[in-house]
């Protein structure tokens, strides 16, 4: 899957230009002309990684990227700052305010796509390292644990309108179970299992081989509507 990026620039032909050249390198680009129509996409398309401009009418951004940092959505939300002010003094302000990088305008493309790739795939790093080495990307990631939420909160209507079905999981493939469907991802479970994510990561298998799905939503949806979780 494409990674999903927000440029947020009120200058027209600084976002036509962007968007396309992004585009070309693969990724799927929305665009806002301010802050107030950036937080709103933000909200809606919950992209990997922001793109914004620093001086902006109303709401410059500094400003959107506190209002991002203030919410636990977006904590870790990569933020690439693009501005005309390059001065070192402005470059420090931008650091310490939270950005991940900083770009001067008029600025190589290239080497926009280069810090985009880098931050992604660290941030990619750093979730598969808190996630015990799963290889699943970041978006994907991201996604199927709301998903996953959004199916727990769902979870008594599904149970009654569905018909439990004889599955035969042993102790352990049960517990595994009734993690992941709490959200969990492997090294969560092995910590809670006191077992190894190598373990974790056979037992997530096997749950897929015999309920015949093929991802951590799939595994949970289809547990919640033949009542296959028992916590």
């Amino acid at each position: 899957m494409a990674a999903r990026v927000l440029l947020v620039d009120d200058e027209p032909g600084i976002r036509e230009a962007v968007q396309a050249y992004l585009q070309d390198d693969g990724f799927t680009v929305e665009v806002a002309s301010d802050a107030q129509e950036g937080w709103d996409k933000l909200q809606q398309m919950r992209p990997d990684l922001v793109i914004t401009d620093l001086m902006m009418p109303r709401v410059d951004g500094y400003q959107f990227l506190r209002q991002m940092r203030e919410d636990d959505r977006f904590k870790a939300l990569p933020v690439v700052f693009l501005t005309a002010r390059g001065m070192t003094s402005d470059r420090i302000q931008g650091y310490q305010a939270g950005c991940d990088a900083y770009l001067s305008k008029p600025f190589d493309p290239d080497e926009l796509v280069t810090i985009i790739q880098n931050l992604l795939k660290r941030r990619a790093a750093v979730v598969n390292e808190l996630q015990g080495g799963e290889t699943t990307d970041i978006s994907t990631m991201a996604r199927q644990i709301e998903e996953i939420r959004n199916l727990l909160v769902q979870r008594p209507s599904m149970v009654q309108s569905s018909s439990a079905v004889k599955i035969d999981l042993t102790p352990r493939e049960q517990s595994v179970l009734n993690l992941v469907a709490k959200g969990l991802m492997n090294k969560e479970i092995a910590r809670e299992l006191d077992t190894s994510v190598r373990n974790v990561e056979k037992y997530v298998s096997r749950l897929f081989s015999k309920t015949g799905t093929n991802s951590r939503t799939e595994l949970v949806r289809y547990a919640l509507e033949h009542g296959l979780v028992t916590d």
